[in-house]
């Protein structure tokens, strides 16, 4: 970085960084340039004496194991739940036994509140639970899940970029498509950047807006979520470097399993869910903490571990970009050689706000040569986003990716069989835009076929104009790096 951007950043940083280390206090609701955030309408995100925030999360094993966390008042000190298996009538509370956490607190911009993590563990595998959680004034509703299968079974998940950007203006409406469209959705990927917590937003608002953008669905079906760079916040280290740390909301909006890489069990995880192990990485860390190679010796033996019919890796910065000028050079060279020896399936991505689904680095015609010559496939790399800010295809899109697309909003679906993975992308308002299919040979290598289902046309913009006839809004992304990290801040 230059000089000149060194100061003209440091312009924005320096207040958020000192009041992080004590320097100056810090200034509910406001920006780095200090003035005050933009509110949701109506500030209608305080804490209550009723649970709010509820989002449920698997345990290492969620055949055995879930975990809740949710957010109240102060007033409710003891985080309590109820749980019972499910029964067909009105009866829950009659068998159901009290679960006990942990509470810690969190100030905003609306006053302190505290976030209850619970873990509900000696579960039966396959098994329909209810729960409910404990407010200042009585309990939540009754929230049911099932428990996974203690062997491969079918299922389906959801895969969503970054909401990040218009939050429950944009994108509540694709993921409640998301799940109106697509039943009986077991689990839900978020590939980082849940949030933007920068300057456009209060943040406290935004992670109302991310919750509301959910709704119960957040609450009955586990979540997994990966960390982006906006899940961190700008510091300062005690030589006075920039550095970052991970902001108060993650650790307390999620309760995530303990089994992730030792510097950052905050961060990375994995969860076994009927046949298909879920690897979830950060990439932020690895690029501006220094845990690459931790990360690294974690993914390969988490891996190697690994007796699922699938292996699925989730983080946020891609391996290949689609509107960046370049790939994510660090996570490249470490992480791509492990997927490629351990015969990883699906990695998916976010950060890019485009989409792109790439099977091989020498471009699309040569994947296609590849398919028709029936050849093994090796990772397919996904980035997709859900939210509304946009950036524009970069130059190697034309030849490289397999389908792209820009300025639209999307979700993923993924069907999951034991010898057969079937993956969907649609775009908002749930129109088909790509799709296929992996299927396992008796040798345990893959073939790709591309789905036979008519798809909607390519959707890029012609100069100004966007690809539903207005302004395109997708903004070119400029080559960049801050602390080592390939990306932006805003």
């Amino acid at each position: 970085m230059t000089t000149g951007a060194r100061r003209r950043r440091n312009r924005w940083i320096l207040p958020i960084a000192l009041a992080a280390i004590g320097a100056i206090p810090a200034v509910a609701g406001a920006s780095a340039a200090g003035g005050a955030l933009p509110r949701s309408p109506g500030m209608p995100y305080a804490p209550r004496n009723l649970p709010d925030r509820i989002v449920l999360t698997p345990g290492s094993d969620p055949a055995r194991e879930m975990a809740v966390a949710y957010r109240t008042d102060t007033a409710q000190a003891e985080s309590q739940a109820q749980i019972a298996v499910s029964v067909d009538g009105p009866t829950l509370e009659e068998k159901a036994r009290l679960v006990t956490g942990t509470a810690v607190r969190v100030d905003s911009s609306y006053g302190p509140a505290l976030y209850h993590q619970l873990r509900f563990t000696g579960l039966t595998p396959d098994t329909v639970y209810a729960y409910r959680v404990k407010g200042a004034a009585g309990w939540s509703e009754w929230y049911q899940f099932r428990t996974a299968a203690a062997e491969a079974k079918p299922f389906r998940f959801l895969y969503l970029g970054d909401v990040q950007n218009g939050i429950l203006t944009y994108a509540s409406r694709v993921i409640r498509q998301a799940f109106h469209a697509n039943g009986d959705i077991r689990l839900v990927l978020h590939a980082g950047d849940l949030v933007g917590q920068r300057d456009d937003l209060d943040h406290d608002d935004e992670w109302g807006e991310w919750n509301q953008a959910g709704g119960y669905n957040y609450a009955i079906v586990p979540q997994l979520p990966a960390t982006g760079n906006h899940e961190y916040v700008d510091a300062l280290a005690p030589d006075g470097s920039e550095s970052r740390r991970l902001g108060p909301y993650w650790p307390a909006q999620f309760a995530l399993p303990s089994n992730g890489a030792d510097p950052v069990k905050a961060t990375t995880y994995f969860v076994d869910y009927q046949g298909v192990r879920f690897i979830v990485l950060d990439g932020t860390s690895a690029l501006d903490l220094g845990t690459v190679a931790a990360q690294t010796r974690w993914l390969d033996a988490a891996l190697a571990s690994s007796k699922a019919n699938w292996n699925v890796v989730l983080f946020h910065q891609p391996v290949f970009t689609c509107a960046r000028p370049d790939d994510t050079k660090e996570i490249k060279a470490a992480w791509k050689p492990v997927f490629d020896a351990r015969k990883v399936d699906l990695v998916l991505q976010g950060h890019d706000h485009c989409y792109s689904r790439l099977t091989s680095e020498a471009g699309r015609e040569a994947s296609a040569r590849a398919r028709a010559d029936g050849s093994v496939q090796g990772p397919v790399y996904l980035v997709s986003v859900t939210g509304s800010k946009m950036y524009a295809l970069n130059d190697r899109t034309p030849w490289q990716p397999d389908k792209v697309a820009e300025a639209t909003e999307l979700y993923q679906i993924v069907d999951v069989e034991p010898r057969r993975l079937a993956f969907r992308t649609f775009t908002a308002s749930g129109r088909l835009y790509d799709g296929f299919t992996l299927e396992r040979r008796a040798d345990g290598a893959n073939i790709l076929r591309e789905i036979d289902e008519p798809t909607i046309a390519a959707r890029r913009c012609s100069g100004p104009v966007g690809p539903d006839g207005g302004a395109c809004v997708a903004r070119g992304k400029r080559p960049g790096r801050l602390f080592g990290m390939t990306g932006e801040f805003r």
